[in-house]
């Protein structure tokens, strides 16, 4: 991507309703742009930035075997009422009508309707367990949006359900996304401490939030320093291996994490002191098992291996993918900008040309940007190396490749990594190799 052809509309001055840091960025970066309260179109970078988020979440709910689907955004009010949920929901929820009078929603949540997508199929014991996921837009009408993508009205989410015989089945598809979520979030090059949660409108008696760690977070939290050093990425850990997966799951509860609602001073004080962490967090995930809450009211049941009748036991797990951009920032930035990990930048690298028109800079540049055509931003607009440097911080590439007259008479490129601020000078095939690996 040119940057002379780009659409990547940066500010110089912070916009005034931007009150935390990654509304602040996102809005000076160009990722975002506000439409009308609480809801923002994502600009190319940002949209770049989203959907390698997306692509994320996605590989990581594959491998653990659950399946993808796309629901639609409105729904029937019928399926709400049939839950009980319809009037419980409260002002949230944006209910509007269509031609013919009928009560439709946008979709906050889609416990029911996934449940009656799957009550249509499953009849007996072999069409279980399934665990079936979708990333889609979401609607709730918040009464003070705020803080930019992280409390909007509209967002995207990806949210999965499990159906399960029983409830040891049901317990370990829980298990099996708590394992998929610290995988997730380790990919993006965050650290996320699952802590037991409230419920809340989703109900059931087992439940976790996945809480980022980062300095500008919207809650206290408490936690063991086990956390930060863990491997979840580590393949020898299987999904469908079920007693090592409870092991996991035992060893990752017994070890302390609550926010300050939930905190529990008592047991704080049986944590080793020098494994005691006290910061600040920001949630972006939540599991729930809530048994046959939905399955028993939406008349969801199917035939056991004997003959009788079952109604399965279900868990839903979400994560706000949206959210999890704004997350991603409030964790990596400084007072220049974003300091985006690799593996979610818009691109991953930056090439300054702080001479165009120049020859040995254009023909240096034109080179470094042909080997990485889809990865990489070239700089070649007609501004003053100061403007370059400014841009290319407050949008985050995790590599920026500076090149100027002198060097490029020499065949050199000097290379930043933005993440450490570390400058070296380099060979243009040192570089070339630098970046290619």
């Amino acid at each position: 991507m040119r940057l002379t052809r780009a659409f990547l509309p940066t500010l110089k001055e912070t916009p005034a309703e931007a009150q935390i840091v990654s509304h602040r960025l996102m809005l000076r970066a160009g990722l975002i742009r506000q439409t009308s309260a609480g809801i923002y179109a994502w600009l190319p970078a940002g949209w770049r930035v989203l959907q390698r988020v997306t692509q994320i979440v996605r590989e990581e709910q594959d491998r653990a075997g659950a399946q993808e689907v796309l629901m639609p955004t409105i729904q029937s009010a019928e399926l709400w009422q049939r839950s009980g949920r319809y009037e419980d929901y409260g002002k949230e929820m944006l209910r509007l009508k269509d031609r013919h009078d009928r009560d439709m929603l946008f979709g906050p949540t889609n416990e029911e309707m996934i449940t009656d997508i799957f009550r249509g199929y499953a009849t007996s014991y072999r069409d279980l367990p399934r665990n079936l996921y979708h990333i889609q837009w979401k609607f709730r009408d918040e009464v003070r949006p705020r803080f930019g993508v992280m409390r909007g009205r509209e967002f995207l989410m990806k949210d999965a359900y499990s159906f399960d015989m029983t409830m040891e089945g049901a317990q370990h598809s829980y298990r099996q996304m708590m394992l998929a979520y610290l995988r997730t979030f380790q990919r993006m090059g965050l650290k996320a401490v699952p802590m037991r949660a409230d419920t809340g409108p989703i109900g059931g008696n087992l439940s976790h939030e996945f809480i980022i760690l980062a300095e500008t977070g919207e809650s206290t939290v408490f936690y063991d320093s086990e956390f930060e050093s863990r491997d979840w990425a580590d393949t020898s850990l299987g999904y469908d291996d079920v007693p090592a997966l409870q092991g996991f799951f035992d060893q990752v509860t017994s070890m302390y994490a609550a926010t300050e609602e939930m905190h529990d001073a008592t047991a704080w004080q049986s944590v080793p002191e020098a494994r005691r962490r006290e910061g600040k967090g920001i949630e972006v995930g939540h599991i729930f098992y809530f048994g046959q809450k939905y399955s028993a009211t939406m008349g969801l049941s199917v035939a056991g291996p004997d003959g009788t009748t079952v109604v399965p036991e279900m868990g839903s797990y979400g994560i706000g993918v949206s959210r999890l951009v704004a997350a991603l920032i409030e964790a990596n930035h400084d007072e220049a900008g974003i300091k985006w990990p690799d593996a979610v930048a818009p691109w991953k690298l930056a090439i300054l040309n702080l001479k165009p028109g120049d020859a040995g800079c254009d023909a240096l540049c034109e080179k470094l940007y042909a080997a990485f055509p889809d990865q990489a931003v070239y700089d070649d607009r007609a501004e003053r190396a100061g403007v370059k440097f400014n841009d290319a911080d407050l949008m985050g590439f995790p590599w920026q490749a500076i090149i100027g007259p002198r060097g490029a008479a020499n065949g050199r490129v000097e290379l930043k990594r933005r993440m450490t601020g570390e400058r070296e000078e380099l060979s243009f095939e040192d570089a070339l190799a630098r970046l290619s690996a």
